[in-house]
């Protein structure tokens, strides 16, 4: 079939395909990644007053793409033990699931947020001040630690004019009135009538310059 071009052509030019790009080497945590026969990895104690035994959390971690610019540690697995067998059932089915969410790969960060939620209907309970709805949420928290630990939750912190103005409140308040008891035999810096901030979820809300202050995170009504 014939084609009638319209206008006259004046010029043209060669358009070249831009080269491929080589397939990327990069790994990234996927179900099917073969675990390693050594894991880095940290154990932490839950000690609560719902259990007369303490519990002991270790998550190992894969480090992806070692010796590489695109290093990382990913967590793998997740194993938890005690002397009481008050949880046993529960305690390794939430392992086995957990560690399946980590080897899934993606953005597992999202676990510490399903933990956190989960309340105990007998009631929860304060640590160093900050109180821990359920032995869950205490799990949620062990495992937002290790996630700033090996830099995969970035740790949200006050600025530095705020920090300094926290901290000279603070010691104002410890030199008045000294450390305060709280939460069994653990000492901590804030004010006995302190509030629960909404925020951290820490006794330490009080009113400052005619605010309320939370002393632990810097959160503020005020702004």
């Amino acid at each position: 079939m014939a084609i009638k071009i319209e206008q006259k052509i004046t010029g043209y030019e060669v358009v070249q395909e831009e080269p491929k790009r080589a397939e990327s080497n990069v790994v990234h945590m996927h179900e099917k990644l073969e675990r390693p026969e050594v894991l880095v990895g940290s154990t932490y104690k839950i000690k609560t007053p719902l259990t007369e035994h303490a519990l002991y959390v270790t998550i190992n971690d894969i480090v992806l793409n070692p010796d590489t610019p695109h290093e990382k540690r990913r967590p793998f697995e997740i194993f938890i033990n005690s002397k009481s067998m008050e949880h046993f059932q529960w305690v390794v089915a939430l392992t086995r699931v957990i560690s399946a969410v980590f080897r899934k790969g993606g953005d597992v960060t999202f676990l510490v947020e399903e933990l956190h939620s989960v309340f105990d209907p007998r009631g929860g309970y304060f640590k160093k001040g900050k109180y821990t709805p359920s032995l869950v949420a205490d799990l949620g928290d062990v495992i937002e630690r290790h996630m700033k630990l090996i830099g995969l939750i970035q740790t949200e912190e006050p600025d530095a004019g705020r920090k300094q103005h926290i901290a000279e409140k603070r010691a104002e308040l410890k030199k008045r009135s000294g450390a305060v008891e709280n939460a069994g035999d653990e000492v901590c810096d804030f004010p006995s009538d302190a509030q629960l901030c909404v925020k951290c979820s820490t006794k330490a809300v009080i009113k400052m310059d005619g605010c309320m202050t939370c002393l632990n995170c810097g959160d503020s009504k005020c702004g």
